[in-house]
């Protein structure tokens, strides 16, 4: 479908026939067609990219992209943002369907194997025409589905990494004969506590000492296995994948309260034990795609059933008027999502291609345990669109296209377990949530065009998005330990829109490319947590709300290759958000990135091997949200060498990267460590070794 943005193309570098491996610049005729018949302005790139950029996480690794950050949560995790946009102003879709975990909390990373991927789209901007609601910052479109071409074919993948002494091993076996083909993807990885380039750090005025400078319990594990059967012939296909994945990780025991200070555990005693506060969580999907096409027009249908049991766990100590827990299970969510989608294109002449699309999906969420963050809901969503593409020639084409959605939330009440004093000091038994049935509808729309004069790829579009507040945003009301504060939700918040316009200017040539990609977005009621001057049993109160916020930025890419082993290519984003009304008119918005820029030296050395020198660069961040507090600039300096080595029928892949070459001590801004003083990791040297067959 037609996405309402048109941004550029960040082009790779093909190392053979099937496979992309890193940041460049593709030439000629084909290209420019390609570009311009695309209807998604994106960044899309392989499975040998990420194994290339390898940093421990999904989004860590997509993070050298142009305006995708990551925001990590320990070294064993971290969330992507695009744009300064993440959580649930994103949509995170693997094989077209939206993933659906607990993404709306800081700490919960994304359960899905980076190493069963076999290419990634990156969408900056609003998608809603695609996927409704949560799409208004972008889509991070995950693919799974290539078919096998042999009838026994697989890969195997060793990879280590020293900061956090991490080692694991990830397989796919595959093959097909005749119609039938099938697929096994199996990972497991385990690491250690990670290191800073730190002493100590500072909580709350207390000094923490950080043994040999690690951050204690940080350690984790994770599993992850999927199968796939499926059937192909010229005009149908269909794909059946059962997918499953584990994680285990502690949480930093100094983030989680002063209390821990009085702990028994010895946290010390071993960099791999995971000893409480920790996170557990398995993710279950079960998946069907069907694929018809005829001549002239094309049918997809999808059905799929998610599952997502998350459990955090920490010691049985009081907090404030809660006496001391029966367990250690703090919180326990089991979050079912069913989804079902169908969607055609139709050829209806030479230069138009009109889609439709229709979807539905279904969360069910309990809770459980002894502590409190957001209630029991459900939410039943549906969406209807239609798009067209216009071709007025090769070189001139036209978007457009309408959605409707209609989404409904129902909150369950909650009165916690323990009394507390209330005004008049009478114990009684607190309402943190009351029973909230919400409405919601919204119609997005989108236009766009796409020009290519000579080397020249134009292009423009303008639209509107939308998304709908959250259940944790309606009625969260609880302490969050691992992100420092307490949350405050608000049950009368008024759906997102988003207005946004896009260009994007493109020259490709064989020595010199050039992009730029400018955005204007308005918001006239974002909602965010808004941190405040109270506290609450010490920890500081943030409490949703909405308000009018402009923001406007830029991503640009410049690549020039004076010979044809080497190649420098200079990258960069900016982004500028202020606030329009509201308490803190006048202000950016909280954990807002600052600019950043990336300048990498590549040489070439043989038709598959190769070595990079990196420099990234990130400037001061000033602009902030009162008690937010400002962040230094920094750089680092990144290495790193790849080589494939055929021997007879089975290729052998070696990569290192080194980041951090300089162990320098720095914070990233949308880090939420960062709160606590905890720098990034130090340095940190990544290993991967590649079997295919």
């Amino acid at each position: 479908m037609i996405a309402t943005i048109l941004a550029a193309i960040v082009l790779l570098q093909v190392q053979d026939s099937t496979e992309v491996l890193g940041p460049a610049t593709i030439y000629g005729e084909s290209k420019r067609q390609e570009l311009m018949h695309l209807s998604l302005g994106s960044v899309e790139v392989g499975r040998n990219y990420i194994e290339n950029n390898f940093s421990g996480t999904l989004a860590g690794s997509l993070s050298a992209i142009p305006g995708v950050q990551a925001r990590a949560i320990g070294s064993g995790q971290s969330k992507p943002a695009i744009r300064g946009l993440g959580f649930n102003r994103i949509a995170v879709a693997v094989d077209g369907i939206k993933h659906e975990g607990q993404q709306w909390g800081d700490d919960h990373g994304l359960e899905i194997d980076q190493f069963a991927i076999d290419r990634v789209e990156v969408v900056k901007g609003p998608g809603a025409l695609m996927y409704g609601s949560d799409a208004i910052g972008g889509v991070l479109g995950i693919y799974t589905n290539y078919l096998p071409l042999k009838p026994f074919e697989g890969r195997v993948n060793l990879f280590g990494r020293s900061n956090n002494q991490s080692a694991g091993i990830s397989a796919r076996l595959q093959g097909r004969k005749e119609h039938f083909y099938w697929k096994l993807h199996l990972t497991g990885s385990d690491y250690a506590d990670y290191k800073v380039p730190a002493d100590e750090i500072e909580y709350y005025s207390y000094r923490i000492p950080l043994k040999d400078g690690t951050l204690r319990n940080t350690a984790g594990q994770e599993k992850d296995a999927s199968l796939t059967l499926g059937y192909v012939s010229p005009s149908f296909r269909n794909d059946f994948k059962v997918s499953d994945t584990w994680a285990k990780s502690g949480f930093f025991a100094n983030a989680h309260g002063l209390e821990v200070r009085l702990s028994q555990i010895d946290y010390d005693a071993s960099l791999r034990d995971i000893d409480l506060p920790y996170q557990s969580v398995n993710h279950l999907t079960v998946h069907n795609h069907s694929h018809f096409h005829g001549n002239g027009f094309t049918m997809d249908g999808d059905l799929a059933w998610q599952m997502n049991h998350r459990q955090e766990r920490s010691e049985s100590v009081s907090h404030g008027y809660m006496p001391v827990p029966p367990d250690d299970l703090e919180r326990d969510f089991r979050k079912h999502t069913f989804t079902g989608k169908l969607g055609a294109k139709i050829a209806l002449s030479p230069e138009n291609l009109l889609q439709a699309g229709l979807d539905g999906e279904f969360q069910h969420n309990r809770r459980g345990g002894w502590g409190f963050i957001i209630p029991d809901f459900e939410t039943l969503s549906g969406g209807v669109s239609v798009t067209d593409r216009h071709s007025v020639s090769d070189e001139l084409n036209f978007n457009a296209g309408v959605r409707y959605d209609h989404v409904r939330t129902d909150i369950h009440g909650y009165t916690d377990w323990f009394t507390t004093p209330d005004e008049g000091g009478t114990p009684v038994y607190k309402q943190r949530s009351g029973d909230i049935s919400r409405h919601f509808d919204s119609f997005t729309w989108s236009a766009g065009a796409a020009w290519s004069p000579a080397g020249w790829v134009l292009k423009a579009n303008l639209g509107k998005s939308f998304r709908v507040p959250i259940p944790k945003e309606l009625g969260a009301d609880g302490v969050n330990y691992h992100i420092f504060r307490y949350e405050k939700g608000s049950p009368d918040l008024r759906p997102e829109e988003s207005y946004q316009a896009d260009a994007s200017i493109n020259w490709m040539g064989r020595k010199i490319s050039f992009r730029l990609d400018p955005y204007l977005n308005w918001f006239p009621n974002y909602i965010y947590l808004n941190p405040g001057s109270d506290y609450y049993e010490g920890l500081q109160m943030y409490s949703y709300t909405q308000a009018e916020v402009f923001r406007s930025g830029f991503e640009a890419q410049l690549s020039w290759k004076p010979l044809n082993f080497l190649e420098l290519e200079a990258r960069g984003e900016y982004l500028y958000a202020r606030q329009m009304s509201g308490a803190k008119k006048g202000y950016t918005l909280p954990f807002c990135p600052p600019w950043r820029a990336a300048f990498d030296l590549r040489y070439t050395f043989s038709e598959d091997g190769f070595v990079l020198a990196g420099l990234r660069v990130a400037g001061r961040q000033d602009e902030i949200v009162p008690p937010e507090k400002p962040t230094e600039g920094w750089y680092t300096i990144n290495l790193s060498a790849g080589k494939s080595f055929s021997v007879g029928s089975v290729l052998l892949k070696t990569g290192i990267q080194v980041e951090n070459l300089l162990n320098r001590r720095y914070y990233d801004h949308t880090s939420y460590y960062r709160l606590i003083g905890v720098p990034e990791p130090g340095i940190n040297a990544s290993l991967m070794l590649g079997l295919e067959f």
